[in-house]
């Protein structure tokens, strides 16, 4: 009896923010890439891997994702994973400038209400979600190729530019390793597409006040590129057996 065929690698949606982080990432795979429009976005296809710069912030980010998903959908070629990726800040001590961090946990962190008593996540006042779950195999596999760190990544509307601020975030999130302004929107994309999620930030400067002459960009750009040529043998060998998390 013939042996089987082996299954063929999981098609995999890579979201940015800006151009220069997808383009980081297509460093990574050999090849030339096919642009596919779409509404609003243009896809970069390398094999069975597509790169979309989604736009800044969760709201743009998850409707280009939603395109995306739903675009692949009406083909018969739906996704089998989203990775939100790209650069991001990092809280001290556990993700420092350059180093790489892989979320095990997608947070909302300023999606709610502000209080007399204090802030609210949307949870509390009854709607909702404030975060997902990547599959937590997929996690530990990338952490052990990349070396990446393992912790909670943060979404925020408002990127943090106090150290009181920064404080305040680590007090209602302590396992919150970056903050970025993408991640959330990309996986309640997903979510609602029943596809799995994943983030994975190079961090390109400490969460607090606004630095920019100690901010390391083109340093973390250079991570990110590494860090997907290392965990490309991962994703095409991943088999997407886990559900999506909320």
């Amino acid at each position: 009896m013939p042996a089987a065929a082996p299954a063929p690698a999981p098609r995999v949606l890579v979201a940015t923010a800006v151009p220069v982080e997808r383009d980081a990432v297509a460093q990574a795979f050999p090849g030339p890439a096919d642009e596919l429009p779409l509404p609003g976005a243009t896809l970069l296809r390398l094999g069975r891997r597509d790169l979309i710069a989604a736009g800044v912030g969760p709201a743009l980010a998850a409707a280009s994702t939603a395109t995306a998903l739903t675009a692949a959908a009406l083909a018969g070629t739906p996704y089998d994973l989203v990775v939100s990726a790209g650069i991001a800040g990092g809280f001290a001590p556990g993700a420092p400038v350059g180093s790489l961090v892989v979320a095990d946990e997608i947070t909302a962190a300023d999606l709610g209400a502000e209080t007399g008593d204090g802030f609210l996540p949307v949870t509390e006042l009854g709607f909702g979600t404030t975060a997902h779950h990547p599959p937590e195999s997929l996690v530990r596999a990338i952490a052990a190729a990349t070396g990446a760190a393992v912790g909670a990544a943060l979404t925020v509307s408002t990127v943090t530019g106090t150290a009181a601020r920064a404080a305040a975030l680590r007090a209602r999130h302590p396992r919150a390793l970056t903050e970025a302004m993408e991640g959330f929107g990309v996986a309640e994309a997903a979510a609602a597409h029943g596809v799995p999620v994943l983030e994975l930030r190079a961090v390109s400067n400490p969460v607090g006040p606004r630095d920019r002459a100690a901010w390391r960009i083109g340093d973390a750009l250079a991570a990110l590129t590494e860090a997907f040529g290392k965990l490309a043998p991962v994703l095409e060998s991943w088999s997407p057996h886990e559900p999506a998390e909320s």
